[in-house]
């Protein structure tokens, strides 16, 4: 779903403004979806997808509550206007910080291991908890994303569930809440079966149950070709077995879903600059000034992104679009296992623009400094107004944590 309001021109002009490489993201695109989310109870933003304070604020505007899976992520929702009892910490850990923060704050835990049980009743004592849940499968657009099975390092697994259900009382605390995801980008049987595996989990606590999560990893659609993932079927699908849980609870439960990708991704835009061309051999490559620093997903999952010509025509021909870094593996054109995958683009030259498209999701919440490179600017757009809401990194931000120690 391409934003329409971020056209060529529209495109053209913030990059004129703001510089290359440049994030733009769409505010009526993330709020359109999350109203698509009115099937379930509290929606909950992943906000690892992209936990821009502007970004996290627009959907607090919406209604959303917020997941946090660091003590940074907690700080962020809590600068973006979050209450602490809005906010769920989600991980199978909780390193020195987190649980630090967990404790100042109040926040719920969403637990992901068993020793962590003990950790939060020190800390927490008497405090509500969830339990995710590894029912022993998983499913993603990609291996490294998929979060259930024996070979995902996530939930406490479904054999174990009784176990972790009696050391949570024995250490005072009281579950509340069961959670599962199985992946990012997984297929509507699979988050369908997952949803089943919650229900039957949820006949153990139902004496103290209030809320069940359908966790995250819609899919979303980032070729015109893929199909629109079947959202209210799903939802309803969620809806029949939280109706089971109430009738044998005698009372409500509360049905979340955690999205991030899915609510962000298709809002975002990457326009980068042409700054050179080249054939090597048969090849032919057009060099940007945007690389694996600022968007990391095709080098990592050889993941497919849209990439188009702003403001430019002419007869196509097959490239391979790639960045600036000293690696080979930087380049936006590849399939999973790095093999190239040219694209039609029109002829092309140093100055003109590209935009790769579907980009709101996992790209400066991923990026990096690679190559001393400068984290990018990142610009909201919302119907005729726009703002920036990144300023671009300066060169001496890069070193100033080593150069002070000089």
């Amino acid at each position: 779903m391409r934003p329409a309001i971020l056209d060529d021109a529209r495109l053209s002009a913030l990059a004129r403004e703001h510089g290359t490489p440049l994030f733009v993201y769409d505010a009526a695109t993330i709020c359109a979806r999350y109203a698509e989310l009115s099937g379930f109870d509290v929606v909950r933003y992943a906000q690892k997808a992209n936990p821009n304070l502007s970004l996290l604020a627009l959907l607090r505007e919406c209604g959303a509550a917020i997941d946090a899976v660091s003590a940074g992520e907690i700080e962020r929702a809590l600068a973006a206007g979050f209450a602490p009892n809005e906010i769920v910490y989600t991980a199978d850990l909780f390193d020195r910080a987190a649980l630090e923060g967990v404790a100042r704050h109040g926040i719920h835990v969403n637990v992901g291991s068993r020793d962590m049980l003990a950790q939060l009743a020190a800390v927490q004592p008497r405090a509500d908890v969830t339990l995710r849940i590894n029912p022993g499968f998983g499913h993603g657009h990609h291996r490294k994303v998929t979060t259930g099975g024996s070979d995902s390092k996530h939930g406490i697994w479904h054999e174990e569930l009784p176990v972790a259900i009696d050391q949570a009382r024995e250490f005072g605390l009281r579950v509340v809440g069961l959670h599962l995801h199985v992946g990012s980008g997984a297929s509507f049987s699979r988050l369908v079966r997952a949803g089943l595996e919650l229900v039957h989990a949820a006949e153990r606590v139902e004496t103290t149950l209030s809320s069940i999560s359908a966790g995250g990893g819609l899919p979303v659609r980032y070729r015109a070709t893929d199909r629109e993932f079947p959202l209210e079927r799903y939802a309803e699908s969620w809806r029949a077995g939280v109706r089971s849980i109430e009738a044998r609870a005698r009372r409500p439960i509360s049905l979340e879903i955690e999205p991030g990708r899915w609510l962000v991704a298709e809002s975002g835009v990457l326009v980068t600059e042409v700054r050179a061309t080249k054939r090597q051999g048969e090849r032919e490559f057009v060099l940007v000034d945007a690389g694996f620093h600022n968007l990391i997903r095709p080098t990592l999952y050889g993941a497919y992104h849209e990439i188009r010509a702003l403001a430019k025509l002419g007869p196509e021909r097959a490239v391979v679009v790639a960045g600036p870094l000293c690696e080979s593996s930087d380049v936006f054109t590849q399939v999973p296992g790095g093999a190239l995958a040219p694209i039609l683009l029109p002829p092309l030259v140093a100055g003109d623009l590209l935009a790769i498209h579907d980009v709101g999701a996992y790209g400066t919440s991923m990026a990096s400094n690679y190559n001393s490179q400068p984290i990018a600017a990142e610009v909201l757009v919302d119907g005729e107004r726009s703002r920036l809401i990144r300023r671009r990194q300066r060169f001496d931000e890069l070193f100033a944590p080593e150069r002070e120690l000089l």
